[in-house]
């Protein structure tokens, strides 16, 4: 194994890498709250995960990874205030609270699927782990770290020493309400909910028993008592959004810390924004809610140009989405199907092994904090190369471990559909006769099946995409 370092939000540097148990890691990732589509700039996150993981697996680790479902208890208002994502929900589509959260967790699963992100060994659901979140609480309660209000059952965070060492928050300068009204009942402008009563008047979808009453937990307790439950000893990452720094996150290291006594998790990894043109960070709350449907799949652009164009831009910085940005990682995509196609072609029948002196450049970028720009430089560089093809189409299917491009999918030739192939043989025609008008109609009704046309100095090449 080379040494791997990773930037460690905790102590804001980038670290060696050692896991807790030889050769194990345990990695838990913040999952969707499911209440509506996750838009691509979630996806990112996860798509930065997924890279983390597989450079784990590369390096010869066993990866233990658990990925939680929030399908209770976050509200709009982060510092528990607002309304009921989940609750929201059902009332935006007449579906119940449980319909809701099935079906946004399907469609979750399906669009991590069609990015080729590794899906975690373990999914737990919130409401799944009642019980757990409760008996954290009462481990709480008994040790002094909450208090009751007319609303619920909250953490007192001046009780719990260096809240902010993960934020480095200032805590005189932040302005609760700015968004939604004060709640006047709590110690602390940064205390937060562990339990939440039912309104008296209204019965909920989603509620249980508690020694509190009937209510329902706070969206932060649910990470502590999932992760804690089937990691135990091996808390050795924790990833999610920058957005999650300020409260979720720093939310959970004091619920967990105060309960244990022990550190919680040694390295905190967060993926930054994606943003708009403009300047606009995306998010639900803003007029620029892409998602993969919409911002892809309708325009008949495979998922995998957003895996592609993530690369682009180290995870720690901000990615900026546009129309020629996806155009652009399309077209890069489609070179680097073209060289893999080429590579295979030129070495067929011949068996190759896998370069170590790029591998080991590979291994370099990868396993500096994720630097996936420089990797696909030198994924550039092996294929421009001059070792042997039949090496170069080796090196590259290793190298895809990484990428999770389905390169391995780019080598086989398959005919054209009857359909395609017609339209590509009007193309032609058209293209003799110099009717480039017609040539261009034909190419964008191909390309509307699916397929991309690039006219080389080859001749015209017809890919699926």
């Amino acid at each position: 194994m080379m040494k791997i370092y990773l930037y460690n939000s905790l102590s804001r540097s980038k670290e060696e890498f050692v896991p807790i148990q030889k050769e194990t890691v345990g990695l838990y990732t913040c999952g969707p709250t499911v209440y509506n589509f996750a838009h691509i700039g979630n996806l990112r996150t996860y798509i930065f995960e997924d890279i983390l993981k597989r450079v784990l697996l590369y390096n010869s680790y066993r990866v233990k990874h658990i990925m939680n479902i929030t399908d209770v208890g976050h509200l709009t208002g982060d510092r528990d205030m607002g309304e009921d994502k989940m609750e929201k929900g059902s009332q935006r589509e007449g579906k119940t609270a449980w319909e809701i959260a099935e079906y946004y967790t399907q469609a979750f699963k399906n669009d991590i699927a069609q990015l080729n992100i590794l899906e975690p060994d373990i999914w737990v659901k919130a409401t799944d782990t009642i019980d757990d979140q409760i008996a954290l609480i009462k481990t709480l309660q008994e040790k002094d770290y909450t208090y009751q209000t007319s609303d619920g059952i909250y953490f007192d965070t001046a009780k719990f020493e260096d809240y902010t060492k993960l934020s480095h928050q200032d805590i005189d300068s932040l302005q609760e309400g700015a968004r939604v009204e004060k709640n006047p009942e709590k110690r602390n402008l940064t205390d937060f909910a562990l339990w939440k009563f039912s309104p008296a008047d209204v019965r909920r979808q989603m509620e249980w028993e508690s020694p509190w009453g009937v209510g329902f937990p706070g969206w932060h307790i649910e990470c502590s008592a999932m992760s804690m439950k089937y990691l135990g000893d091996q808390l050795d990452i924790h990833c999610g959004g920058t957005d999650h720094i300020d409260v979720h996150h720093t939310n959970e290291i004091a619920q967990s810390e105060a309960a244990t006594g022990k550190k919680f998790f040694n390295c905190w990894m967060h993926g930054a924004f994606l943003i708009i043109a403009g300047g606009k960070k995306m998010a639900k709350s803003e007029d620029n809610f892409l998602t993969l449907e919409n911002a892809l799949l309708k325009k008949k652009i495979n998922p995998l140009v957003y895996r592609f164009a993530a690369f682009q831009t180290h995870y720690r910085k901000p990615m900026e989405y546009s129309d020629e940005s996806v155009q652009a990682a399309r077209n890069g995509l489609l070179h680097l199907q073209n060289q893999v196609r080429e590579v295979a072609q030129n070495g067929a029948g011949q068996s190759g092994s896998v370069s170590e002196a790029y591998k080991l450049k590979f291994i370099e970028m990868i396993n500096d904090d994720l630097n996936m720009p420089r990797a696909l430089a030198v994924v550039q560089e092996m294929l421009k190369s001059d070792i042997s093809t039949a090496d170069k189409l080796a090196t590259i299917m290793d190298f895809d471990r990484i990428l999770g491009l389905s390169l391995d999918q780019v080598t086989k030739l398959e005919a054209l559909p009857q359909e395609v192939q017609k339209l590509v043989d009007d193309r032609q025609a058209a293209r003799a006769a110099k009717d480039w008008a017609m040539s261009d109609q034909l190419r964008d009704a191909i390309q509307d099946l699916g397929y991309t046309v690039q006219d080389t100095k080859d001749g015209m090449k017809v890919i699926k995409t």
